[in-house]
């Protein structure tokens, strides 16, 4: 279309929904995993894309960031806007168009995107040892770096699946030579990385921040994961659960020249984080409420918050609004919604949680909300028999009173 028409499309789309926009599911496959079947997608549409691109186990939320799969069409991994119960036209699209009021002109202006997505990741068993770049590691590939976070919404998580706990780094004492070694026997079979590490059990309602550089093996938990627009990784663990993982993968971030560098590769990775004796208390996340509680008919809480190498980089809350009870709640920042139980309306918008969706169906369980509407307030009804939940994520330097990594041991 053009851009006079697009331009448009985009304002007609903001005026109608009052700021918030519906959006359609976003699925990525991963060749190298294999889905844990609770994204409720259905059971025969897990390879709609074909076994050689893999099985669905991702779903993309607010995405603006295409998924670096090869083989990939452009738009995997990004958002549509749902007009008229078609998609027609991309989140990136519509933020190109109207930057100031959909993100906010603070991050518009330093961005002049929005940085951020969130995704439920969804795998049968446990995924490779494996780490995501720093900024600087990033840019050499002409990437963004990914720091990332977890958590385990209860709605999805009514069974664990093959291995519900995440590997974090290293035992302490770990050092840059027994990885070398490790990695030396990429191709003798299990390469033993594991055996340095620590596993920690998986908990629903709980979560983690991941900074960058740091390796972990993430269980088999459904995590709603908020984090930094990119795609980047390096997988260091040579096979997971009897299945080959290709050298391919882990250095597919890396600069062609350092390839064989196993130098270059074990630095890339922040050894003090990596065997910090304080990991969990330096990373794992509670709920926080945020405000209402008992006898208000609603409760928004505070689960992913803290800082990432001093920086705000995302955040999220998890409203949960009392069957035939309302809610108007403004916030400082544009964010992304995924209801994930119930039903009810967001603004004027009906919305609800499916429990049973066909590759390429519209929902009506996701909408993004414009810097704009969410300060100026939004009426969160629930018009059924249960709770209305929601899980809404929020981008860099939003919050002036989100609380700190461990603050949940206080409240």
């Amino acid at each position: 279309m053009s851009a006079t028409n697009l331009a448009e499309r985009v304002r007609s789309a903001l005026d109608a929904g009052e700021g918030i926009l519906r959006l359609a599911p976003a699925w990525v496959p991963r060749s190298f995993l294999m889905p844990g079947a609770r994204l409720k997608l259905a059971k025969e549409d897990l390879y709609a894309l074909g076994t050689q691109r893999g099985g669905i186990d991702e779903r993309w939320f607010a995405s603006t960031t295409a998924a670096a799969n090869e083989g990939a069409p452009p738009d995997e991994g990004l958002s549509y806007v749902v007009v008229d119960g078609q998609r027609a036209f991309t989140l990136r699209e519509a933020v190109a168009e109207h930057g100031a009021e959909m993100i906010g002109a603070a991050m518009w202006s330093t961005y002049k995107k929005w940085p951020v997505y969130s995704k439920f990741f969804d795998n049968l068993g446990p995924i490779p040892h494996h780490m995501h770049q720093s900024q600087e590691q990033a840019a050499k590939v002409g990437q963004e770096g990914k720091p990332e976070s977890y958590y385990f919404p209860p709605q999805l998580n009514w069974t664990g699946n093959n291995f519900p706990y995440t590997f974090f780094g290293f035992e302490p004492g770990t050092t840059k030579a027994d990885l070398k070694r490790c990695l030396e026997r990429w191709e003798q079979g299990d390469n033993g990385i594991l055996d340095l590490s620590k596993a920690y059990r998986l908990k629903p309602g709980t979560g983690w921040l991941v900074p960058p550089c740091v390796l972990h093996a993430p269980g088999s938990l459904v995590t709603y994961e908020p984090q930094w627009g990119s795609d980047v990784f390096g997988m260091y663990q040579s096979m997971v659960e009897g299945r080959r993982v290709p050298w391919d993968l882990l250095v597919k971030d890396v600069p062609k020249e350092y390839h064989r560098d196993l130098d270059y590769i074990i630095d890339q990775l922040d050894w003090e984080k990596n065997v910090d004796e304080h990991f969990k208390a330096h990373n794992y996340l509670e709920p926080i409420t945020r405000s209402g509680g008992n006898g208000a008919g609603f409760v928004d809480r505070w689960i992913v918050y803290g800082t990432v190498n001093g920086k705000q980089l995302f955040s999220a809350c998890e409203l949960t609004v009392a069957p035939g009870a309302s809610v108007t709640i403004s916030d400082p920042g544009a964010f992304g919604l995924i209801i994930v139980q119930g039903c009810g309306t967001v603004g004027t918008l009906a919305v609800d949680s499916p429990n049973f969706i066909r590759f390429g169906e519209i929902t009506s369980d996701e909408v993004f909300v414009t810097a704009q509407r969410a300060s100026a307030g939004v009426t969160y009804r629930n018009t059924g028999t249960e709770p209305f939940v929601g899980l809404r994520y929020f981008g860099p330097d939003v919050h002036k009173d989100l609380p700190k990594v461990g603050d949940h041991a206080s409240r």
